[in-house]
């Protein structure tokens, strides 16, 4: 048995209605998975994952349990079905963002029912820290992290000399970097990132402005729910975002999420992080293959498989 995997989980962007539907119709184990998140959080949740619509589904309250539901679900079948043990062969885990809430249920540090209820608070805590159209989210695709933080800096300060903020939100690493802040700064960064010659920058269709410093109140809120609640130590023990560390201490992994709401999701590092401690087999567990296609570009030389559905599982166990 080598202890060379590394499980991966996705973040937001990477919802879609039928979500989870087809592990529900192949496996008692992930039904009972989607009940326990409906129960949780008192919302047919399940049913908007299975059918949409889309726009309800992209709200962040409610795309945040949902994909932490359909990663869980994966690993739970994993485990049950095809008898592959996460704390026994699988040497970290790590989660993009919300990913991470994933991470930390599929390595026993966190109940499913208490994730899926700090994710809603996440969820809602993020869309109230800023009031609507104050904020936004840009796209640098061929750009690396410092030329990112580079083109912040430039733009920061607004026409009147006023310092907004725009900061490094995701260094996904591939030359894609997402940064956050202010709309009119995002906006400036935009226009400042095409003259330095950035292959593409586009605003984000997102509803609030993730990871940077104007999250503070949805931070402050996640402080006072994690404060209450409970989390073991992670087997196995999570790479975290802010860190591009491991960490598998119970109080210093909630300083870790609390931090993780205004701080830049450090993607690419996470993924150099556990190539250097031994990983080389990445699996992605949940919707989509975001993470997935990331991995190519941030390390080439291990194998990376997306599972999310049941083909997927029998193709991954036939793998083992």
């Amino acid at each position: 048995m080598s202890m060379s995997f590394a499980f991966v989980f996705p973040g937001q962007g990477s919802q879609a209605p039928g979500m989870g539907r087809d592990l529900a119709d192949a496996f008692p184990i992930a039904r009972e998975t989607f009940q326990e998140v409906d129960d949780a959080l008192g919302q047919h949740l399940s049913k908007l994952m299975f059918e949409g619509p889309a726009e309800e589904l992209t709200l962040t309250s409610n795309a945040q349990p949902a994909l932490m539901a359909v990663s869980v679900a994966v690993t739970r079948v994993l485990e049950r079905e095809g008898g592959f043990r996460l704390a026994e062969k699988v040497a970290l885990v790590a989660g993009h963002s919300l990913g991470e809430y994933s991470a930390l249920t599929a390595a026993g540090s966190l109940e499913l029912a208490t994730a899926a209820r700090l994710l809603r608070l996440r969820g809602d805590a993020m869309q109230k820290a800023t009031p609507a159209g104050v904020g936004a989210m840009a796209a640098l695709l061929g750009a690396e992290a410092e030329l990112a933080q580079e083109i912040c800096a430039e733009s920061a300060e607004n026409p009147e000399g006023k310092r907004e903020v725009v900061e490094l939100a995701n260094d996904n690493g591939g030359g894609q970097a997402v940064i956050s802040g202010h709309k009119a700064a995002v906006e400036r960064a935009v226009e400042v990132a095409k003259a330095k010659g950035v292959k593409r920058a586009m605003i984000l269709p997102v509803s609030a402005p993730f990871h940077c410093s104007l999250m503070a109140p949805a931070a402050d809120a996640m402080a006072e729910a994690l404060d209450r609640a409970t989390l073991v130590a992670p087997n196995p023990p999570l790479v975290a975002n802010v860190t591009a560390a491991k960490a598998t201490d119970p109080a210093a992994i909630k300083d870790l999420l609390v931090k993780q709401v205004t701080g830049t999701v450090r993607w690419r590092e996470c993924v150099a992080a556990m190539v250097a401690m031994g990983c080389t087999r990445f699996v992605e567990a949940g919707a989509g293959k975001v993470l997935t296609g990331l991995m190519k570009r941030n390390a080439p030389e291990a194998s990376a498989m997306a599972v999310g559905n049941p083909a997927d599982i029998e193709a991954f166990l036939k793998s083992l």
